[in-house]
């Protein structure tokens, strides 16, 4: 009897030295029970003709980009989708009362809705869970990056806004079997600026939302859409390219001060004209570059780039004119003068050089000589002196040469001074209608810029 204690004793201890099997834990217990007999491609109801709602929202974070030449926008988006799963109830008594649960996106059904404007997925984060609570509502939230195809329009560049849509559908489903819905109204969704990065170059104006269908191949399907109201801010812009280029032309309208025969009117508009060329090719990576409609500020440089190319035109026009009249005359001393006709020891005045000079007058055999101003006089005061001396004569000569050269340079002098007045004109004229189109133009690009501004 006793031998029986002792063995019954021994069994207990060494039963007790046995390590206890571990119990599974409620969360463990509770998503193999719910996922035993899932079936991840079948939609989520009891009765296959019960309707499975989509609740959708959307907040917009940031506009990364916007291509015009791909007609592309880049968004940051927090996306959340929330449907109800027939399949994923439980009671959170029997599971120490657990209410929620995350579950992995492959493991249960997802709703197939798309977005119908979607071109790339950009470096989206990939998140494998969602949140699946007691009575079945699944969440699935995510941070999507989105490339979007979108119809930009340009042409009011850098004073723009853009509409962007993204519109969310069922790829296969009809309405009857999946439906969307809003998850908050759709005031809320158009004023919820609280997520959007507004120190950039974009300015968030609303996110409105409406719901409809599409009927094709005698179905409906359901669609909501998000449209993307921004709008661009010009200042960079404006500091970057509108107001060098305002400068540049301001410049080239004071050039007109400059005298026309000073000679550098025309090499200083053609250093302008260099200057906003090369602002020009530095300044390309910043406009935007569209195939089928040119900004409007593209059409500003060019008019730009016409009427600097304009003024140059008309100032060597003015330069030509003024110079057009005058003759190339040497600059000679007297003595070079004298050297270059009477080079010669022999001082005999042919007649035909004679009818040239315009220099004396009346020669009295006296001695005394007085300068008139006929022509036909010095030339009978010349024939009478025959027996003067040498020296006489070369004196005499002398004088008429000096008369002479004295004469046509005032002729040569006021006939300059006129032309000179003449073009003078013609350049004030042409100034004024330069000027003329050059305010009209920039005053219409102006008021245009300000009403898209401020609309």
């Amino acid at each position: 009897m006793s031998l029986l204690w002792l063995m019954l004793l021994f069994s207990a201890h060494l039963a007790g030295c046995v390590p206890e099997k571990p119990k599974r834990s409620a969360l463990n217990q509770l998503t193999r029970t719910l996922l035993r007999k899932y079936d991840c491609g079948v939609r989520p109801v009891h009765n296959w003709t019960s309707l499975t709602t989509v609740h959708i929202d959307l907040i917009l974070q940031s506009v990364l980009d916007v291509d015009g030449k791909t007609q592309s926008i880049t968004t940051s988006i927090w996306y959340r989708q929330v449907w109800t799963d027939e399949f994923l109830v439980w009671d959170p008594e029997e599971f120490d009362g657990i209410n929620e649960i995350s579950l992995s996106s492959d493991a249960i059904w997802i709703p197939d809705i798309i977005v119908s404007e979607f071109v790339d997925g950009g470096k989206s984060p990939p998140i494998p869970y969602v949140y699946v609570n007691s009575s079945g509502s699944v969440k699935n939230y995510r941070p999507m990056q989105v490339v979007l195809a979108c119809s930009l329009e340009m042409y009011a560049f850098p004073f723009d806004k853009q509409n962007c849509s993204l519109t969310f559908r069922s790829w296969l489903h009809s309405v009857k079997e999946i439906d969307l819905a809003l998850w908050r109204s759709a005031e809320d969704i158009a004023n919820d600026k609280r997520e959007f990065m507004n120190d950039g170059e974009w300015e968030l104006l609303s996110l409105p939302s409406r719901y409809w269908h599409v009927h094709q191949d005698n179905t409906d399907y359901a669609h909501i859409q998000f449209n993307v109201l921004i709008r661009r801010r010009p200042l960079l812009y404006v500091v970057g390219l509108l107001i060098p280029s305002i400068f540049l032309m301001l410049v080239d309208v004071i050039s007109f001060y400059l005298p026309l025969n000073s000679g550098t009117r025309i090499a200083f508009k053609i250093s302008i004209l260099l200057g906003y060329t090369v602002f020009r090719v530095n300044m390309t990576d910043e406009l935007p570059s569209t195939a089928v409609r040119t900004p409007l500020i593209g059409v500003f440089f060019a008019v730009c780039m016409a009427l600097l190319m304009l003024s140059l035109i008309k100032s060597i026009l003015v330069v030509k004119l003024l110079h057009h009249s005058e003759k190339e005359v040497r600059q000679m001393s007297v003595s070079a003068c004298l050297l270059d006709k009477y080079g010669s020891a022999r001082h005999d005045f042919p007649e035909s050089a004679l009818t040239s000079i315009k220099t004396l007058d009346h020669i009295n055999p006296s001695g005394d000589y007085e300068l008139e101003s006929s022509l036909e006089e010095d030339l009978l005061s010349l024939n009478e002196i025959q027996d003067a001396p040498s020296g006489l004569e070369w004196l005499l000569q002398e004088l008429a040469s000096l008369r002479l050269a004295l004469s046509q340079e005032d002729s040569e002098s006021s006939a300059q001074a006129e032309w000179l007045a003449l073009c003078s004109k013609l350049d004030c004229f042409l100034f004024r209608f330069y000027l003329l189109v050059l305010v009209l133009y920039a005053s219409t690009l102006l008021l245009l810029w300000a009403s898209w501004s401020f609309a």
